[in-house]
């Protein structure tokens, strides 16, 4: 269940720019202190043929301030595409609100805490407690929007915000530009995926959301850090530790970086250069992206 926290945990947080967590939870709990300038180099990747170019490059959707990637290859190579593509791109917060009303929302009369055995819902609302938020914060949602809520509430309040994630970086430069945004995927399918866990194994990592909540930020720290220095290796260890459930291992990972692939395929038939940004965890360890188009006899070739 620790590989699907991880990918969860990335996969909403491309969303969470959009999503309607109330903004009592998101408050950071201490003012932000001015974090010195670092300057990270996380990895690129090309795939060409004769008259089109397409860049890889993985992303982290919340970081904190204070990490300068925006330079060399990677800004060369953005700025000389014609086309940003991202696995979502900008969205009504009014219909991402519909969106969560329709998928994450609980059937009037039910709510998340009678869901939970005695002991889970104890140490759930002891975790509520240490957030100074109220019992009832989240009694209206599913197990699965109630736990990934919960687990960035450490994590926006430790420094991480979405406005300095990568593709909200990305999509300011593309507008400076006057780049195309393009997206491989909705906010409707990727809510969806969330949406059709079996019950039971929403519960189950919403126990394990609650067990790990105190250490959630130094996890992702350790993700951002071997991503800040381009260690795709390190970076396939952290996110592909325990791989405990083919099943969602496949819904999550591979189906969707097969779909990838087959889009990078087709694109290749078309000429320009394309930049590509998707979540670090794609492009690193065993189903990724280079992997599955490998399978089609496509070659990508490390930049940075």
């Amino acid at each position: 269940m620790q590989f699907i926290l991880r990918r969860l945990a990335c996969l909403f947080l491309a969303l969470y720019a959009f999503l309607s967590i109330p903004a009592w939870a998101r408050e950071p709990a201490v003012a932000a202190v001015a974090a010195p300038v670092e300057k990270a180099v996380p990895a690129l990747w090309q795939v060409s043929d004769a008259d089109t170019t397409i860049w890889l490059f993985g992303t982290i959707h919340a970081l904190p301030p204070g990490i300068d990637w925006f330079h060399g290859p990677v800004r060369e190579a953005f700025d000389g595409s014609q086309e940003l593509v991202t696995e979502i791109s900008d969205t009504d917060p009014l219909e991402m609100q519909r969106l969560i009303l329709a998928h994450a929302a609980l059937p009037p009369g039910q709510t998340l805490r009678d869901m939970l055995t005695p002991e889970l819902r104890s140490a759930y609302e002891a975790q509520l407690g240490h957030l100074a938020l109220p019992a009832q914060a989240f009694d209206g949602f599913e197990p699965w929007y109630a736990a990934i809520a919960l687990s960035t509430l450490p994590l926006s309040r430790t420094g991480y915000d979405a406005k300095h994630g990568v593709e909200q970086t990305l999509g300011a430069r593309a507008r400076e530009l006057g780049h195309r945004h393009s997206a491989l995927e909705t906010p409707a399918y990727q809510i969806g995926l969330f949406d059709s866990l079996p019950v039971e194994a929403q519960k189950r990592y919403f126990a394990e959301v609650v067990g790990k909540l105190p250490t959630v930020a130094d996890d992702l720290g350790r993700i951002v850090a071997a991503w800040h220095k381009g260690d795709a290796e390190e970076l396939a260890r952290l996110m592909n530790a325990e791989e405990d459930d083919p099943a969602l291992l496949e819904m999550l990972l591979i189906n969707r970086n097969k779909a990838w692939a087959a889009w990078i395929a087709q694109r290749l038939d078309e000429p320009g250069t394309v930049f590509v940004a998707v979540g670090a965890g794609h492009l690193a360890g065993p189903g990724s992206l280079q992997e599955q188009l490998a399978a089609r006899g496509i070659v990508t070739r490390r930049v940075q």
